[in-house]
């Protein structure tokens, strides 16, 4: 059979694709060493935190499952710098790891269009400069249209533990040793990234009694539009007298508006899992201290670069030498899964001294190992040489996503993995790829960085990255989305018509207050002052909790968002001006040597994107707008 779209890969990245394909009527195949490895948690099966959130709730407003996935087999959920602005406020879910498994692996089999094969991809098929399709390591063919790479961490995955190293994707799992292989043969520039996990515990031999819990937050907070629309439904029962939903009761036992089944394994927010914090000791960091020519990481036996935004305990020990304790906070791998994930204690030691290490830390002296940490390097491909589509530039109708492009982490790879989705579905119909820039989104922000700047160690997101981050708030990122999702069309036409709804009756509201006089001005300026909530108005409406919300962000902080807003009309007026196909940057000799050959390498498809390379000036770019408007045959 014929494909319109292959995904390569089945994580986080390939969900996303394959059910964007799919969605989107495309005859697709999401091809996967193991289906029951199928959105598998490898490392914290936690989503969100700082911006991450951000990439999850526009995902979810344009029609991806994370979301969705995250809220229905959430087991912890909490809200992030509460206490600061909302720009840089986020959400973060600790889940059940078999559960959000379970269910992506339900949502996937029920998706229309949709075949999962299980199979190992040894290379790609091309003629013509174009992907045909992809070939199994049993030399047979499937062919498609499109293909979508989301290999994760397999390709030529080597599992580092103290001196010890093998051939791994995951621990457990096989690596993909040629594909790679062939990417650099076709010209792609290929380099080499490592990340890692702590080693789990069993939960009955931690001394909890000693540690500081941390509860989650009440009422949870939910990333996706479908759980917070199912949980408004039931208050407004529950206050009518109809209760619909169980507290935590003693039995442990919920009660179900639905049926209980993998799609929702438990009512949304019930029966919050607490995580604990416990630290590291000076006992701890001599331990570290004494043995880091051991570890895999100082010991010479790993090359490739790792996370520096999520250190190894090794990393925390030499470059925080003046640190006597780091938090260790101990998140549960699900509700009734034997494990604990140590957070903060990734390392690659030996295991005798993890044994040692981990037994240091107040509460778990007498810990039990059920795995041990480990550090796992990677191939990767340079993101410059993609297309904003995530389209490689070298091969036509082949798309990348995930780590293969250097990111790290859950969102980063489900962000790019949905717009590849998306893209690889518009190639296959004639369409123009479908793209989003970095003033409107941080899928935007996050793809733009990696294709214009690229990436020597594993990209992670943070709010720092986005210059208009007031305007890209986690908050409003349906009616942000709301024009793109409408062009896809993947989102229901009943929760588009709300979501229009709910921004027609924001800048009604606004309009409002703004002309509205009060004792002290107007009804907008009374609500500039600290402290003052709409609901404080006298004269405030009965509105949706959502639009409520929106129009106080929107009326406290309107000075900076006009701002911001006029920043990045300016930002979109220069990305909108295309560098036409007929330059030729070795005949503009007005260009420094430089420059000319970082955009013949990068080549930028705008002159903000042009702008936007590292080492290129304002001077070069005023060259380059100059020739472009001369037309060509100019220098």
């Amino acid at each position: 059979m014929q494909y319109e779209v292959i995904v390569v890969g089945a994580g986080h990245a390939g969900c996303e694709a394959a059910l964007a394909a799919a969605r989107m009527g495309a005859t697709t195949a999401l091809i996967t060493l193991q289906s029951q490895a199928i959105a598998r948690m490898s490392c914290n099966p936690a989503v969100g935190g700082i911006a991450k959130s951000h990439i999850v709730c526009e995902i979810d407003s344009l029609g991806g499952e994370m979301a969705r996935n995250t809220d229905y087999t959430g087991i912890q959920f909490r809200t992030l710098n509460t206490k600061k602005g909302p720009a840089v406020q986020a959400f973060r879910v600790q889940c059940d790891k078999d559960a959000y498994s379970l269910r992506m692996q339900a949502v996937v089999r029920a998706a229309p269009n949709l075949s999962v094969i299980e199979a190992a991809v040894d290379g790609l098929q091309c003629h013509s400069g174009r992907v045909c399709g992809v070939v199994l390591n049993d030399q047979s063919v499937i062919q498609a249209n499109t293909v979508i790479l989301t290999t994760g961490t397999f390709l030529r995955g080597m599992i580092h533990i103290g001196a010890k190293q093998y051939p791994g994707g995951r621990n457990g799992e096989p690596a993909v040793p040629n594909l790679s292989l062939q990417l650099r043969q076709m010209g792609f520039r290929i380099g080499r990234l490592k990340t890692g996990t702590p080693p789990r515990i069993r939960k009955e031999s931690i001394a909890w009694e000693k540690l500081s819990v941390q509860p989650g937050e009440e009422p949870p907070s939910f990333f996706s539009d479908e759980v917070r629309q199912e949980q408004m439904f039931h208050v407004e029962h529950c206050e009518s007298g109809s209760s619909l939903e169980s507290s935590c009761g003693r039995s442990g036992q919920a009660l179900f508006h639905v049926e209980q089944s993998a799609l929702r394994p438990w009512s949304p927010g019930w029966c919050q899992v607490p995580c604990y914090i416990t630290h590291t000791t000076t006992e701890t960091h001599a331990i570290i201290r004494e043995n880091l020519s051991k570890s895999s990481m100082y010991g010479g036996n790993i090359t490739g670069t790792g996370v520096r935004y999520c250190p190894s305990i090794e990393d925390k020990i030499v470059k925080f030498a003046d640190k006597d304790s780091h938090h260790v906070f101990l998140e549960p791998e699900g509700r009734t899964h034997p494990d604990i994930y140590p957070n903060g204690t990734s390392n690659s030691l030996p295991e005798d001294i993890q044994e040692r290490m981990i037994r240091s830390i107040p509460g778990m002296e007498r810990a039990v190992f059920s795995k041990w940490a480990y550090a796992i390097e990677y191939d990767f491909c340079d993101p410059t040489q993609l297309f904003h589509s995530l389209e490689s530039k070298i091969i036509e109708g082949l798309y990348m996503a995930g780590q293969i492009n250097g990111t790290t982490g859950y969102e980063e790879a489900a962000g790019q993995g949905f717009l590849a989705g998306v893209n690889a579905v518009r190639k296959c119909r004639g369409l123009n790829s479908w793209t989003l820039s970095r003033t409107e989104s941080y899928i935007g922000v996050l793809i733009d960085d990696l294709v214009t700047k690229g990436t020597n160690e594993p990209y992670r997101m943070f709010t720092s990255r986005a210059e208009y981050r007031l305007l890209l708030r986690q908050d409003n990122a349906c009616f942000r989305m709301l024009p793109h999702a409408k062009e896809i069309g993947i989102v229901g036409s009943e929760v588009l018509n709300r979501w229009q709804r709910q921004a027609q009756e924001i800048r009604t509201e606004i309009a409002r207050l703004e002309k509205t006089a009060s004792q002290a001005g107007t009804l907008a300026q009374m609500l500039r002052r600290t402290g003052v909530s709409y609901a404080d108005l006298n004269g405030a409406l009965p509105l949706d909790s959502k639009v409520v919300e929106q129009v106080e962000i929107e009326v406290k902080y309107a000075g900076y968002i006009t701002r911001e807003s006029q920043q990045a009309l300016k930002l979109q007026q220069i990305d909108s001006q295309l560098i036409p196909n007929w330059i030729n940057y070795d005949s503009i000799q007005t260009l420094r040597y430089e420059c000319r050959e970082k955009l013949k390498r990068l080549r930028p498809e705008s002159i903000g994107q042009a702008a936007r390379i590292s080492g290129v000036t304002p001077a070069d770019i005023a060259i380059l707008a100059i020739v472009i408007k001369r037309g060509e045959g100019t220098r």
